[in-house]
């Protein structure tokens, strides 16, 4: 038997359409699963899906209830939850508003309540796998990072909270990766570090003792270990895919 496989499982990835969930996607469509690419940007939903057989595209909004609740509406069945959509903030405490710090709550923490409280009655009925993108910013103190570390330190305890309520119906893990080469972080680079990129990103692949960034596709294939049925006693875990950085 083919180790790592997915054939005929259902799967849902949030903020699937770049970075991390995009690969996330594709892996797991490569493994045989049927996956929904749930993203608040339809177009590139729509783009990523024509390149991947079988996927369908959602327009998904984890803030919006009403939104949440159309989506998991429109899937009768759910074998697989990728809870990945999330937004970062750059400030230390004195240097973050109400309104960015409410921001990033709103989108890494109840997002991940209302797509995860949809989601589980289909992941009981199915005894699915549920698994969480965190960070090592949930593990760690990261400077200038106060609203986000706050956020994914939630994320990892949800998942905690999760495995307890729900130990033998589904399982859920969550990833903790370092900083990941992706949108997100040129992103970062073009909105705090515009005139001097490269410096930064030397800083960024130092941060980590391995010396790189990691890659999108190693997250997604430690999201894929866990999907699958070879991780069958993994339950409650906190996986930290970070070059080294929490060991130091």
């Amino acid at each position: 038997m083919t180790p790592f496989r997915l054939d005929d499982r259902v799967a849902l990835v949030t903020g699937g359409a770049s970075g991390i969930g995009e690969h996330t996607v594709r892996v797991l469509a490569q493994a045989g699963a049927r996956v929904h690419i749930a993203d608040l940007n339809l177009d590139a939903a729509n783009a990523l899906s024509r390149q991947v057989p079988g996927s369908v595209p959602v327009q998904l909004d984890v803030t919006d209830p009403a939104s949440v609740e159309s989506a998991f509406a429109a899937i009768p069945r759910l074998d697989i939850l990728v809870n990945n959509a999330g937004i970062g903030l750059v400030g230390n405490v004195e240097e973050t508003a109400l309104d960015d710090f409410q921001r990033l709550f709103r989108v890494n923490v109840e997002g991940v309540f209302l797509v995860t409280k949809a989601a589980v009655p289909k992941l009981v009925a199915s005894r699915g796998s549920m698994v969480n993108i965190g960070s090592v910013g949930g593990l760690v103190g990261v400077k200038r990072r106060y609203a986000y570390c706050a956020t994914k330190g939630a994320v990892v305890m949800m998942t905690r909270q999760l495995a307890v309520d729900y130990p033998t119906q589904f399982r859920v893990n969550c990833i903790c990766p370092g900083t990941v080469d992706t949108p997100f972080v040129e992103g970062y680079l073009e909105k705090y570090h515009k005139h001097e990129k490269e410096k930064i990103r030397i800083e960024l692949n130092a941060r980590q003792p391995i010396g790189r960034l990691g890659k999108p596709e190693e997250i997604a294939y430690m999201a894929l270990y866990l999907c699958s049925d070879q991780s069958a006693f993994v339950n409650g875990a906190v996986l930290s895919i970070d070059g080294g950085w929490t060991a130091a």
